[in-house]
């Protein structure tokens, strides 16, 4: 892998957490209404799948999307008036946090509503389909949503049809606050596909270049034409489910351990300073995807310490700036609301 695709992956991680505990912030403050899912611990899956995919393949999110849109190019100014329900966010303020939206960068949207997309991106897929296209569409998923009926069916169909599917599932162990041995009868959420002929793997999710690694070739089937291919990629999000949960129901411990064992963004970090690593270091830094990335660019002399800062002061400008023009971007107007809602009753294809 060229040290730019790797220097590209760490920044995307660093502006992705910056921009995360900003959003938090701003929501505590009254800047951001309604319901707010943070991504942070689990930034090495979005960095490492959309890195490895095309520009012109499909992504279809869900609810915890902000890092997905801005992977995949949506520029932060746009995300940021979006979660502040401005005029100039890139759902011009009216799908807020969870539905996130651009048609020209392909990303299909984030859906609150569990489960919602497996048909979406079955209907995507198609499409592409039937028009014997090249790309292929990214689903991703939690493992709280396994056990939807649209789950089973969209799984059954794309197999069926050979759809170009790439299916994602971002395993943070907690249906909201129920861990995952406690609503799933099988917890190998990967095993699931076996039942439908669609090849499967679990992959270390705080370890970006394995995320990255494993998407490569999963993609690269899919383009030979052999059908939907699924990936289990196994992280931990720091927070609570969303801003209004505090988390109470997971140890302490447990999530003090990922925080400082397995935080993907330290491991990053960990992985691009040119000084080697004691072994004392090496241990507390663990396989955290950030700190295991740093620890990788370590080893191998790919990024200084003075690169490293800039790299962390500019993602953090980024999101000051992203934030002053949030504030600065007007309200949408009931004109522009009703327009919105009127906008697809001719029922026209986004594609």
């Amino acid at each position: 892998m060229e040290r730019e695709t790797k220097v590209s992956m760490l920044y995307d991680m660093l502006l992705a957490r910056a921009f995360e505990e900003r959003a938090a912030r701003e929501y505590t403050q009254g800047n951001i209404a309604g319901f707010l899912h943070l991504y942070p611990g689990e930034e090495a899956v979005a960095v490492g799948v959309l890195h490895a995919a095309e520009p012109s393949d499909y992504v279809v999110s869900t609810y915890r999307e902000h890092v997905h849109a801005l992977v995949r190019g949506i520029p932060p100014d746009a995300v940021m008036a979006e979660l502040f329900g401005k005029r100039d966010g890139c759902s011009r303020g009216m799908g807020g946090s969870m539905h996130l939206f651009d048609r020209e960068r392909r990303f299909m949207g984030g859906y609150a509503i569990v489960g919602e997309t497996y048909p979406v991106t079955l209907g995507i897929a198609y499409a592409v389909a039937m028009r014997e296209l090249p790309e292929a569409v990214i689903c991703f998923f939690g493992d709280g949503a396994v056990n939807q009926g649209t789950f089973h069916e969209s799984l059954n169909m794309a197999a069926l049809w050979k759809l170009p599917i790439l299916f994602v599932c971002e395993n943070n162990h907690y249906q909201i606050g129920t861990e995952i041995h406690r609503h799933s009868a099988v917890a190998e959420v990967y095993k699931r596909a076996c039942g439908y002929r669609i090849p499967a793997r679990r992959v270390n999710g705080m370890d970006v270049l394995a995320v990255y690694q494993a998407t490569q070739d999963a993609l690269r089937h899919i383009r030979e034409g052999t059908g939907p291919q699924f990936l289990e990629f196994e992280t931990y999000r720091f927070r609570g489910h969303s801003m209004a949960d505090p988390g109470t129901y997971r140890p302490k411990m447990e999530v003090q351990a990922y925080e400082s064992t397995e935080d993907p963004v330290v491991v990053a970090i960990e992985e691009t300073l040119q000084h080697y690593p004691t072994p004392e270091q090496i241990a507390a830094a663990g396989p955290d995807s950030i700190a295991r990335m740093t620890t990788h660019m370590n080893d191998g002399g790919l990024l200084s310490a003075q690169e490293l800062d800039r790299l962390k002061a500019r993602a953090e400008e980024i999101v000051e700036r992203a934030v002053e023009f949030a504030r600065r971007s007007p309200e949408p107007t009931m004109e522009e609301a009703r327009a919105a809602l009127e906008c697809n009753r001719g029922a026209e294809v986004l594609l």
